[in-house]
């Protein structure tokens, strides 16, 4: 049997409640987007340019069909406090230098790509509309 909807939902309910420790050097740099206030609480997926969007195994869920879409990280969009009041952010650490495209969780459309660079943070705006 696999995880509740409860489950999922507590998997950890102080996520993203703070500052954000990034671990970066070398080849491994890391990702923050600036997200419109709206979006707080969306998942957004990413994955190397290139990479496969497709299942190793068949991944049925309950309403009974298979999805064409790979196991991507996934983030969630945080009201993230800054010096003067919150900014809504999504935050991918320690991701290896690289070409990247962002994704709604469980889509295939890219929404954003972004070029991450070993030892740095590099910082975009999410698109408007």
């Amino acid at each position: 049997m696999g995880p509740t909807m409860e489950d999922t939902v507590n998997e950890n309910p102080h996520a993203g409640q703070g500052s954000v420790l990034l671990d970066i050097g070398g080849d491994v740099g890391a990702l923050v987007i600036s997200m419109p206030p709206a979006m707080v609480g969306v998942e957004i997926e990413i994955a190397p340019v290139g990479g496969s969007s497709s299942h190793d195994h068949d991944d049925r869920h309950p309403h009974g069909h298979a999805h064409g879409h790979g196991h991507r990280p996934h983030v969630a969009v945080v009201d993230r406090p800054v010096t003067d009041g919150h900014q809504p952010s999504l935050v991918f650490p320690g991701l290896v230098e690289g070409s990247y495209e962002l994704f709604d969780k469980g889509q295939d459309t890219v929404l954003l790509t972004a070029e991450i660079i070993g030892g740095q943070v590099t910082f975009l705006e999410w698109p408007s509309g």
